[in-house]
């Protein structure tokens, strides 16, 4: 699969065993996620049992989400709990996504099903109007599994994709649930942005392309036209929210097929207002990588050092790839170098660290 796009390799002997032994990896993590898994689910689903048939929620997964985002579990591990008991990931995956170590991810999710089993929550699907106070770890959850499969969507495993597709779904079975709860609507058109770009993510001969250079007669129009019917929805509630604010950001960068331009002063302003929701070091990285178009590398790369200086981004690729970007930008080519060092070995996607490698190259 990956030989007739990329090239043979210059030793491919040593290429095979090195992907055989990723999938046996791969393989046996996934074995171990679903034997943790398999106590989780039977406690679950034997407290559910009782309710079947009397539930609104059409979605067996959904059910369980909801039943997982009990007031009684720790605000900050519903999320993935749902990701691992319900969705399938592996403490590694879920890690990844909360910007934590997998040991201390494992941790977490041991030390909250040993707190389940010793209080005895109740596992009960809740009534619509209890729904609510829910939906958030369920979004978040929804967006996790999302991003992930995004960015396994052109994995030799089939399950990236799929499971960015399942996220889809689930999301429209959320907004159909909650048709006032602009936040759902608000992921619903993340997601769909984010989609409707999956077409233009490679060229012809599988090599990746960044958002700023791809081929916008290449996105997915009705997906595109979809989101925005969806954020224009959420926005009339007039409550904004993360999820809506990260859309309007996919939004403007839409708005390029028609311009031909992206509005980085409007991207930097969202970003401001989400930033100050939020606190997220995520979207301090793309704040700063957003000001460095508007206003300069010189801006961008100050804002991305001051959130370096907190911690907790040396995993985080798109991290160093911005500061390689900037440092090359101001001349300072020996810390671009180093940056790009280190996102190639962040980077899991092939053809993004081919991507990476060449852009490395090319530092003069």
């Amino acid at each position: 699969t990956a030989w007739p796009a990329q090239g043979v390799p210059s030793n491919p002997e040593g290429w095979l065993v090195t992907t055989a032994r990723r999938r046996m990896i791969d393989a046996a993590r996934r074995r171990r996620s679903a034997e943790a898994a398999t106590g989780a689910l039977t406690m679950i689903d034997e407290e559910l049992k009782a309710a079947e048939g009397e539930t609104s929620i059409p979605d067996r997964r959904l059910a369980l989400m909801f039943a997982c985002a009990h007031p009684a579990i720790d605000e900050s591990i519903r999320a993935p709990l749902m990701l691992q008991t319900i969705l399938g990931l592996d403490a590694a995956a879920i890690a990844s996504a909360f910007l934590v170590s997998p040991a201390a991810m494992g941790q977490r999710l041991a030390r909250a099903k040993g707190k389940i089993r010793l209080a005895g929550v109740p596992f009960r699907i809740p009534e619509r109007e209890d729904l609510p106070e829910r939906l958030g770890a369920v979004l978040e959850a929804i967006y996790a599994a999302f991003s992930h499969g995004w960015a396994e969507a052109f994995s030799d495993d089939p399950r990236g994709r799929n499971l960015a597709e399942e996220a889809i779904w689930l999301g429209r079975v959320v907004v159909a649930l909650a048709a006032d709860e602009p936040e759902a609507k608000g992921l619903m058109a993340l997601m769909l942005y984010a989609h409707s770009r999956r077409a233009a993510r490679r060229d012809a001969a599988g090599r990746y392309v960044p958002l700023s250079e791809q081929e916008t007669a290449l996105w997915d129009r009705p997906a595109i036209e979809e989101a925005e019917r969806l954020l224009s929805a959420a926005s009339a509630s007039h409550a904004p929210g993360r999820f809506q604010l990260e859309a309007a950001v996919q939004s403007v960068h839409a708005a390029r097929r028609v311009s031909g331009t992206t509005d980085w002063d409007a991207i930097v302003q969202l970003y401001d207002a989400l930033f100050a929701m939020t606190g997220s070091p995520v979207v301090a990285v793309n704040r700063a990588a957003a000001v460095a178009h508007a206003r300069g590398p010189k801006a961008g790369l100050a804002l991305l050092e001051e959130v370096g200086a907190r911690g907790g981004l040396d995993g985080f690729e798109p991290y160093w790839v911005a500061k390689a970007d900037l440092c090359a930008k101001l001349g300072d080519i020996g810390a671009a170098r180093r940056a790009y060092d280190l996102a190639i070995g962040l980077q899991t996607d092939p053809a993004a660290r081919a991507f990476l490698v060449e852009r490395q190259a090319a530092l003069r």
